[in-house]
């Protein structure tokens, strides 16, 4: 009788967790678009069955987009990844991304940044990145003054000096006709264009002599290293070790971090020009609260800023060694605005000089290719989430609306930057002119045609959660096109590379772009950070000769 009663408790409850799951699975979030999930994985086994299609190191952004396009792409996407992580939805619609981004009475700032808690010995428990509300606000008003275009203008004798040592690697490549990848190269210039613009230090990032480099790139990279070597936001008790390893090194550079704190409050006094100086410039007295604030968006800075700006180093010279016409009108450009001379010293001194910010503004043809290279390959995503109970609801292009709460909610960029849509046929294709024919005093993030929505561009995320630093990026890349488009031709190697005639010629295609062999493609180096995500540009190996 009893070994029956138990059998039956055990069934009654079988039958209860059975159709729990069938509930979760199947009906819970029935109304959003999404591929036929597995009872006990999900999506995470469809997930595995696209990656093995490709590359296994590409950026799962490309699993999505293909995900998407067998759904008939559907504006918003459900990608159950239970019991591994909570559902995420994928948002390919501009128009639904916008109402996750802009303020609201319930979220005056925004819809909420997901958990970054394992990224804290990266950015620090008080990043900008990971702080909501009032603390969010206190933030970015305390910071924003030093990234005003009117600043960074101050600020350009720092960038162009690091560009300067940047084509001094590049010329010593060019004599000895060695292949190099660019990304590295990329990455120590921006780390040393950071730490001289926003904490008025030398970090000798590109010094070829690791020995040489500031401590604080070597940890660093030490730093960034555990992350790669390991899944980024597995559980501590899987990864004990290497938990430990990141949190003794976050350590270690906090206080390399305040100690230059310290230093430019001190500096402050003495006229300082960082971007951190002018942040402690009201403050009467440095606590330990603001130092240990200061500190962690000095980290998010470095963190978010270096490979991200680096990357899109990469694809810009790429897309352009690869669209003739493009690369002949940023040519013409720099002709115009500079004069003919291409030598670094004369390029330096006309930037320098008191058109220099005026000669930088006028640069739309370039603006135009930044812009185009950042909607290809956006080096950054947002992801959202809300507390179940909220109420969040998105209303899609049909009308229908949803209620996303509890959920990750992720406006994958990748996505809606190559909505066919919006940007039509050539919504794959590298074409710079779209963006040409706005007004001239527009700001660099306003430049959009008027068949584009606002919406529909955003790799540095709209609303008031938008990236601090996107006029800094913009002014630091325009700078480095300036010193180097005239001075360098580049040609890819290896994946990528241009396909050629039996005279060894560019194949051209219809458009005017020369054939590549292979695509080249984004892989994910095990950061996943939602806002500021790095890439890696794969296979960035590059030949280079003087113009």
């Amino acid at each position: 009788m009893l070994k029956s009663l138990v059998l039956a408790g055990f069934s009654l409850l079988a039958a209860y967790f059975y159709n729990k799951l069938r509930y979760k699975r199947f009906r819970q979030y029935a109304s959003i678009p999404q591929l036929p999930p597995s009872l006990l994985l999900g999506h995470l086994k469809l997930m595995g069955e696209y990656l093995a299609r490709g590359p296994a190191d590409r950026h799962p952004d490309s699993v999505f987009i293909q995900m998407n396009e067998d759904l008939g792409r559907p504006p918003l996407m459900l990608v159950d990844l239970r019991p591994v992580n909570r559902p995420m939805v994928l948002i390919r619609s501009h128009e639904i991304a916008e109402q996750i981004s802009r303020p609201s009475k319930a979220f005056p700032t925004s819809i909420p940044k997901s958990d970054l808690e394992y990224l804290e010995p990266v950015i620090g428990p008080r990043s900008i990145l990971a702080s909501h509300g009032d603390e969010w606000k206190a933030l970015r008003k305390r910071f924003s003054p030093g990234f005003a275009p009117q600043y960074l203008m101050t600020l350009l004798p720092c960038i162009l000096d690091k560009t300067v040592s940047f084509t001094e690697h590049l010329d010593s490549f060019v004599k000895l006709g060695d292949d190099f990848s660019l990304v590295p190269l990329g990455v120590n210039l921006t780390f040393d264009i950071i730490g001289a613009v926003v904490m008025g230090e030398d970090l000798h990032a590109q010094n070829a002599e690791p020995e040489k480099q500031s401590e604080l790139i070597r940890i660093y990279r030490e730093l960034v290293s555990a992350y790669i070597d390991d899944k980024a936001d597995l559980p501590w008790w899987l990864i004990p070790r290497t938990i430990m390893k990141r949190r003794r090194l976050g350590k270690r550079i906090d206080a390399i971090v305040k100690d230059i704190i310290q230093r430019n409050y001190i500096a402050e006094s003495d006229n300082g020009r960082s971007i951190l100086s002018l942040a402690l410039q009201d403050t009467k007295v440095l606590t330990p609260q603001l130092i240990d604030e200061a500190c962690d968006q000095i980290k998010t800075f470095l963190f978010a800023g270096h490979d991200t700006t680096s990357t899109t180093i990469a694809w810009i010279f790429y897309e352009l060694s690869l669209t003739p016409r493009a690369l002949k009108a940023v040519r013409a450009e720099l002709d115009d605005i500079l004069g003919p001379e291409t030598g670094v010293a004369e390029v330096r001194s006309k930037l320098l000089s008191p058109e220099g910010p005026d000669a930088l503004r006028r640069m739309k043809y370039i603006a135009a290719v930044i812009k185009e290279t950042l909607r290809l390959h956006p080096p950054a995503a947002t992801a959202r989430t809300t507390k179940h109970g909220t109420g969040f609801t998105v209303r899609a292009p049909d009308g229908q609306q949803h209620c996303l709460d509890g959920m990750i909610i992720y406006n994958c960029e990748t996505l809606i930057h190559r909505d066919p849509d919006i940007y039509g046929d050539t919504a794959n294709s590298f074409v710079p002119e779209r963006w040409i024919g706005q007004d001239d005093e527009q700001s660099t993030s306003d430049l959009f045609s008027n068949q584009i929505p606002l919406s529909s561009w955003r790799p540095f995320e709209r609303g008031p959660r938008n990236c601090i630093g996107q006029e800094f990026a913009n002014t630091e890349l325009r700078v480095i096109i300036a010193v180097v488009a005239r001075r360098y031709d580049f040609v890819k190697v290896g994946l990528g590379e241009v396909e050629t005639d039996d005279r060894q010629l560019p194949v051209t295609t219809e458009d005017g772009r020369f054939k590549v062999k292979s695509e080249l493609y984004n892989v994910s180096n095990g950061l996943f950070l939602p806002n500021n995500r790095p890439y890696t540009n794969t296979c960035t190996i590059d030949k280079t000769s003087q113009y």
